[in-house]
């Protein structure tokens, strides 16, 4: 009987004039192993399909899809279900442990194990709204997947590379900027994207998006961005050795840049300590944090076994001091990662100094994030100034060529 109704939909379909394209056709199966290969050779197009799963940090229960332009049509299990355009929506949720049920308003669709939502034009949009958890809708491109994993819907975005480059510019670095610095920003998204392209599939998907990968809350509407989206289409930053470079930025450098190995343990040709006085009038570039004096030194030695009790030693502690930016707090051989002191007490940033004022320390802190990479606000700065994009990426990474993606496929078979 199931058969027979699916054969009868398509029948109807296909009279009133929409083509029943199969979902593995149409590229919402992005296969990652074939991704990975890609980031091996180099071979990617600028119309690149990228899975990303959305709403990562949510435990999804339910929420409702419905066309924003064109049309879908619905498919359960590998099935033709139904056709849905801007006049319907479907409920979507969790059934039991392990099925996904479907609702329209005045009919139940079934229960299935997977969906997928399969556009019919090449213009197509979509607008989810969670309804368990309740949250703000969100408007994506593309098409959409729907499994069940770990008692949870999960859900997967396939949507085109530039669509989704234009999402997460606006995502990592808001409104309201000059349209150099957007282009900047543009490049450095689609660099990393291509560059961690396979970074979550053995998931069965490219990337999330959050800050694991980049920020990515579907479609923009601001002209500026999609047009410098437009303007920078296919081009990526590159190494020496034609390789993608890893494409990190933070928010202030506070005046410096740090070097990739400070950080992260790997040294990098193009992530190398600069100085950067385009951040240092920015919002960011300065911060304080007041501290209990016994709480400084009873970390330090309780975590580092720090000498606290020679007199010293203590005064170093209580009056640690950076010009410029250091590695660590360091004394008679005991190297504190100043990364860790970060973390563990969620500073803006690593480049601080400490006054002593008796019970309490002042943390005077310059920048805010790792200080890797590009300064996103120094960025706005050299673009409000007239820097162009390309003077940006050559200041804030070292040794880079800009390649269009078809460049860099070719220099490598070559």
């Amino acid at each position: 009987m199931r058969a027979l109704l699916n054969i009868c939909l398509m029948l109807v379909l296909l009279l009133r004039g929409y083509s029943i394209i199969s979902p593995d056709k149409h590229g919402i199966n992005n296969n990652p192993a074939k991704a990975k290969s890609a980031a091996k050779s180099g071979r990617y197009t600028v119309d690149e399909i990228m899975s990303i799963r959305i709403y990562s940090q949510f435990k999804i229960n339910t929420f409702i899809f419905s066309p924003a332009q064109g049309s879908y049509i619905l498919y359960g299990d590998g099935k033709p279900v139904d056709r849905i355009d801007n006049t319907n929506a479907l409920k979507i949720g969790l059934y039991g442990n392990d099925s996904i049920e479907v609702h329209m308003v005045d009919a139940r669709l079934g229960k299935f194990k997977t969906l997928k939502l399969v556009a019919q034009e090449s213009e197509r949009s979509f607008k989810l709204r969670l309804v368990a958890p309740d949250k703000k809708p969100r408007y994506y491109q593309g098409e959409l997947s729907v499994t069940v994993e770990n008692k949870l819907l999960r859900v997967i975005n396939f949507t085109r590379l530039d669509d989704y480059i234009a999402g997460v510019s606006e995502a990592e670095a808001g409104k309201h900027s000059h349209a150099e610095f957007y282009k900047v920003q543009a490049i450095l998204a689609r660099t990393y994207a291509l560059g961690h392209i396979h970074k979550h599939a053995e998931e069965g998907y490219n990337l999330c998006d959050q800050v694991h990968c980049q920020v990515f809350y579907g479609i923009t509407n601001d002209l500026v961005i999609l047009d410098a989206v437009k303007q920078t289409r296919g081009q990526v930053v590159v190494d020496e050795d034609l390789q993608l470079i890893t494409a990190v930025f933070h928010s202030n450098s506070g005046g410096q840049t740090v070097n990739s190995e400070d950080v992260w343990g790997a040294n990098t040709s193009y992530l190398r300590s600069i100085t950067d006085s385009f951040s240092l009038k920015m919002p960011n570039a300065r911060w304080q944090r007041k501290m209990a004096t016994e709480d400084w030194l009873s970390y330090l030695k309780l975590r580092y076994n720090y000498p606290v009790d020679d007199s010293a030693a203590r005064n170093y502690a209580l009056n640690f001091k950076q010009e410029s930016r250091r590695t660590y707090l360091e004394y008679t051989g005991v190297k504190i990662p100043l990364k860790n002191v970060r973390t563990d007490f969620q500073l803006k940033s690593t480049f601080f100094s400490i006054t002593n004022q008796g019970d309490s320390l002042l943390f005077s802190g310059k920048g805010f994030g790792h200080g890797i990479g590009m300064c996103q606000e120094g960025a706005m700065c050299m673009t409000k100034c007239g820097y162009t994009y390309k003077q940006v990426l050559n200041f804030y990474y070292q040794k880079v060529v800009l390649l269009d993606i078809k460049e860099m496929a070719f220099f490598k078979e070559n």
